[in-house]
Formats: C-alpha cells, sequence, structure tokens
C-alpha cells in the first residue's frame, strides 16, 4: 500500500507540472464593433516597458498571455491606438475585458479585485459616462462643422459633466480609502501638471498600508515634479548647446525674462505662429526679453538650414545627445507646446501653451 500510495503521488504531482500554465498574465477580449483586429499590448514595471501584439482569433475576440511576471499593468490600444484600456495585473488572475469600442469608456474589465473595483466604479458612474460620450461625439461635429455657439454650449456641458464625475470619484475615495481603486481614481481624474492641490489632498485620505502600491508612489513622485516647475518656483537650471554649438544655462541668458518654449519638431512650426512668438521676437530687445526654443527634431543641420530663410535669429536646441528628453522631463512638459516665463532671479512667472496670455502677459510687462 505504501508503495501504491507513494506512486499515485508521483503521478498527481507530474500531472499537475504537465498542466501547469505557460504563462503568468492572462487577458481575454470579447470586443463588439472592434474593426481594427490587432490589438497592441504595452506591459509596464519599475521603468521598464515590454510591447506585444495580438492579433483577434475571431472579430473582437482575443486571447493573450505573457510568460514574464513583476508587471503592474497591461494597456491595451484598440483600433489602430485610437483607443485605449488599462489592465491592472494579478499573476494567477484570469481577466476579461469585454464591451462595445462605439463606448470605448464603458469598457469592463473583470479579473483581480482591482479591476472589479474600478469596473464597479464605472458602472455606478455609468450613465455620466454615456453623456460624456454622446457630447464629445456632438463636440467634434460641430468643430468641424464650424457651429460656433453650439461648440461653446457643448463645451460648457461637457464640463459640467467632468465635474460631477470628479465629484464622483472624491467620494469614492472618502468612502474607500483602503482601496487601491481610489488611488487609481486620483490619478485618472486629478493629474493637473500645473495644480496638485486636489491630488495632495486626496493622497492624504488614504491608507497608510497603500503607501507602497505603485501608484501612490508616482502620484508623490508626479506632484513632486509638479512643485519644481509651479508658479514662483525657481526654475531648474540646465545645460545645453543649441545648433550652432553654443552652450547656454540659465546663469548665461542675460535679458530681464527668458521665454523657454517646447515646440513641435521644426517642419511643424506653425507654433511659432500660433503662440505669436515671431511677433514677440521681433516687438522686443534682447535685453528685454531671451527666446529659447527647444525642439523635438533630432538633425541640428536639417535645423540649420531651414533656418537661412528665416528673418528672424532664432537661438534653437535639438535633442541631439538627448539634451531636450532630459529638458522635459526636469520641466515636467507632457504636451506640446509648452512656455515658461522666467524672470532674472530665476523664479516661474508663467507657464502656457496659449499664444494670447503669452502675448498679453509680455504688453503688462513691458508696455504699461
Amino acid at each position: 500500500m505504501t508503495k501504491r500510495l507513494i506512486f499515485l503521488i508521483i503521478g498527481f504531482v507530474i500531472g499537475l507540472l504537465s498542466c501547469s500554465k505557460d504563462y503568468v498574465y492572462r487577458i481575454e477580449g470579447e470586443l463588439s464593433n472592434l474593426e481594427d483586429q490587432t490589438v497592441y499590448a504595452v506591459f509596464e514595471k519599475d521603468n521598464y516597458k515590454k510591447v506585444d501584439t495580438v492579433t483577434c482569433v475571431k472579430p473582437g475576440r482575443f486571447d493573450l498571455k505573457q510568460k514574464e511576471g513583476g508587471f503592474h499593468c497591461v494597456t491595451l490600444f484598440l483600433e489602430n491606438r485610437k483607443h485605449w484600456v488599462t489592465v491592472y495585473l494579478e499573476e494567477g488572475a484570469h481577466v476579461k475585458v469585454s464591451g462595445d469600442l462605439q463606448a470605448p469608456l464603458l469598457l469592463q474589465v473583470k479579473g483581480g479585485r482591482l479591476n472589479d473595483e474600478l469596473t464597479a466604479f464605472k458602472k455606478r458612474v455609468a450613465p455620466l459616462l454615456e453623456e460624456l460620450t454622446r457630447l464629445s461625439s456632438s463636440l467634434e461635429d460641430a468643430d468641424q462643422d464650424g457651429e460656433i455657439e453650439e461648440t461653446t454650449d457643448l463645451t460648457a456641458r461637457l464640463a459640467d459633466v467632468n465635474m460631477r464625475l470628479s465629484e464622483e470619484a472624491i467620494q469614492y475615495v472618502k468612502d474607500h480609502p483602503d482601496e487601491r481603486a481610489s488611488a487609481v481614481l486620483i490619478q485618472t481624474f486629478f493629474s493637473d501638471p500645473d495644480d496638485t492641490r486636489k491630488i495632495d489632498e486626496l493622497l492624504a485620505l488614504l491608507d497608510p498600508e497603500l503607501k507602497d502600491f505603485y501608484v501612490v508612489r508616482e502620484l508623490e513622485q508626479y506632484s513632486a515634479r509638479a512643485k519644481r516647475t509651479a508658479l514662483g518656483a525657481e526654475a531648474p537650471n540646465f545645460s545645453v548647446r543649441n545648433i550652432y554649438g553654443k552652450r547656454f544655462s540659465l546663469d548665461s541668458l542675460k535679458a530681464d525674462y527668458l521665454l523657454l518654449t517646447f515646440t513641435a519638431p521644426w517642419r511643424e512650426m506653425c507654433q511659432i505662429e500660433d503662440l505669436y512668438l515671431d511677433k514677440v521676437a521681433t516687438r522686443y530687445s534682447k535685453e528685454k526679453l531671451d527666446i529659447l526654443l527647444v525642439s523635438l527634431d533630432h538633425d541640428a543641420a536639417h535645423v540649420r538650414d531651414a533656418l537661412k530663410a528665416d528673418s528672424i535669429a532664432w537661438n534653437v536646441v535639438t535633442d541631439s545627445a538627448g539634451q531636450v528628453a532630459t529638458l522635459l522631463d526636469l520641466y515636467n512638459v507632457s504636451a506640446l507646446p509648452r512656455c515658461f516665463l522666467i524672470d532674472e532671479e530665476h523664479k516661474i512667472q508663467m507657464k502656457t501653451d496659449n499664444g494670447i496670455e503669452i502675448r498679453e502677459t509680455l504688453e503688462n510687462l513691458f508696455d504699461n
């Protein structure tokens, strides 16, 4: 009996091993109205991303498996990256993503406590998300048709819906301070690079047990970065070379003010006109205002050639040696264009992406 029992146990263990999973994470999709059947997946963990793709075996149906462990989440990009949904990963949890791509905000992610909590919140605010989807579509149509009055009305109604969604998120955080979903909702609704007061206020409500949750750490780091470039803060110093090889830092710029402007590549420099930078550059002397353009271009020679036909002697820094990438991180820039007005004491007096605000601010400084 003993030998037989041993053989039975060995056989059972071997059977388990032979049937063991060949993946750490599994995400199944069941989506309707998905036209592009290729799904792009970006798995993330600390300072590391892994990109994968999967093709639907049937329309809207896919089965994504990942053998490597340690990932926090995966973002699924759908319809040629037009829409996306984030799945939070727990080893061993079988996750299912379902819903209608005509209402991407209402996609449901089930499997694992965090995904289930977030889906429960999404169901609770479903009427608001439906209204947000409808208003966004109407606003896009009104913009294309040039209906100014309708656009103004729709924009106001969208702002109201977003405010009500934010209020629902705040209430959830207050009611569930010990849930990781609260941290995700803070990140989703209150990641404002110009004002982190709400992030700080809501983080203070969370249970201390969540301090090691990676989303909480990211929010704390986000808040700290944003404070570096808050109005009145001392501008982060830097040292860069422009396209002609001349080195610049905050200390080397001798004008009363510096307009540090992050822009798209030079071939897309319609932003120069949108921001009124061409008018600003010709209106104010170098003693009053210096402009340093930080461009995403990699080819400095190309920019030098393009500038030969320009009557303005632009001071441009490109991304040779990764210097623009460093500045983007240093100044917490997540969208282009972005302008910082820095005074002679290196204090940030304005940050904006609005050309009218730039023009009016400078007029108030120099023309009054």
